[in-house]
């Protein structure tokens, strides 16, 4: 599913801009920089729509809430004039839902960078083929295999749409033999294409997941055959390595690898650093965002204090790939540091009026009993 026009974005504005600044830059760590720096540049105005809402509903907030609550009471049996009165609210602090709009219109953008990042040259791709193995007297009524297809890179700069295909489709009769290939829209196939640009770093394979007593593969000179031996269900799976998935970028040894330990048990400290920078990175947006707020309760501050936490625990269990997790730094950093600018803009009159009277409840001491200790004696 293409969710938001994902890959359509990816294919037609994300790779474009990586290649550009890949051939600028010879490196794909830095193009990673560079293409999320340009991306979250391009949605700078966009997010700060975002940013200044939600600092001023932290502000408005409760005088709204009580503005509200006594318009419902006042004109509970007249919904026209109570929503005439409800729009003057808006009208003088805003409207709360104004905030979720920039989200909206950031998300299919985020979505095909972050699909970008998880996909070829940064990644290895995976294709998964399901097949039904039939007796061999069963008449079949085979449909094509065509898995979805991905931009695969052969070499830096240059990439290809590829598909998995079955030659004989998705149903074999027992005995029966079928080619299991990757192929471009023209009818080339990959094996070919890496043949012509004389690249052997990108060996694709295939390998059997479940039904491996179900099927023999035999590969011969790049082409992989499949042989049906019984009945039964078979789950595939055609796998491209990534063209930079073991390229390095300063203290990351590899873009493509994923999570902070091996199937070995051996620590990639590198991936636990971004993992920790991340955390650090949220932690300052958190503390920048609520600063000043006075509305808030002691739970929701727990709840933002153990927030990046919560995000550190799940990357390191839920892991993703180091490549991924740089942009997801990069871009953290960059919308720390436009809060920060941010929340130095003077507010609106009305809602700065609002905070001062806030701040000086909550700084205002209150007043001292007689039995308390430190109280001043009265001078005889």
């Amino acid at each position: 599913m293409d969710l938001f026009g994902t890959n359509f974005l990816s294919n037609n504005l994300m790779l474009p801009i990586l290649d550009f600044f890949y051939g600028v830059l010879p490196s794909y760590g830095l193009a990673i920089v560079a293409l999320t720096l340009v991306v979250r540049a391009a949605l700078a105005p966009v997010s700060a729509g975002q940013i200044r809402n939600m600092r001023q509903m932290k502000v408005a907030q409760p005088a709204m809430q009580k503005r509200v609550k006594e318009i419902q009471e006042r004109y509970k049996s007249d919904p026209a004039k109570q929503q005439e009165e409800m729009s003057k609210v808006y009208q003088e602090f805003g409207n709360p839902l104004a905030g979720c709009l920039p989200l909206v219109l950031q998300l299919p953008i985020l979505f095909a960078l972050f699909a970008t990042l998880r996909g070829s040259p940064f990644a290895d791709v995976s294709y998964p083929v399901e097949l039904e193995i039939v007796p061999r007297d069963q008449v079949v009524q085979s449909q094509p295999v065509n898995a979805q297809p991905h931009n695969i890179y052969v070499q830096p700069g240059l990439h290809y749409s590829i598909s998995a295909v079955s030659t004989v489709g998705n149903k074999l009769n027992a005995g029966e033999e079928t080619l299991l290939d990757f192929r471009a829209p023209d009818g080339r196939s990959l094996d070919s294409i890496i043949q012509e640009v004389s690249n052997p770093n990108v060996a694709p394979h295939w390998t059997v997941k479940t039904g491996a007593e179900l099927v023999e593969l035999t590969t011969e000179n790049g082409q992989t055959k499949l042989k049906a031996l019984n009945p039964g269900k078979v789950s595939l799976t055609g796998l491209v390595p990534g063209l930079a998935s073991n390229e390095g970028f300063l203290f990351i040894s590899a873009l493509g690898r994923v999570g902070a330990m091996d199937s070995n048990g051996m620590i990639h400290w590198d991936t636990v650093i971004l993992v920790l920078i991340f955390a650090a990175s949220t932690y300052a947006s958190q503390m920048i965002t609520n600063q000043g707020d006075t509305a808030k309760s002691p739970q929701q501050d727990q709840v933002n204090k153990s927030l990046p936490l919560v995000f550190a625990v799940m990357f390191l269990f839920f892991p993703l790939p180091a490549g991924v997790l740089m942009y997801m730094v990069i871009a953290n950093i960059f919308q720390t540091a436009q809060t920060f600018v941010l929340s130095r803009e003077p507010l609106p009159e009305n809602l700065q009026k609002i905070l001062d009277a806030q701040q000086k409840t909550v700084t205002t001491p209150a007043e001292t009993l007689p039995f308390e200790p430190n109280r001043s004696k009265k001078k005889a």
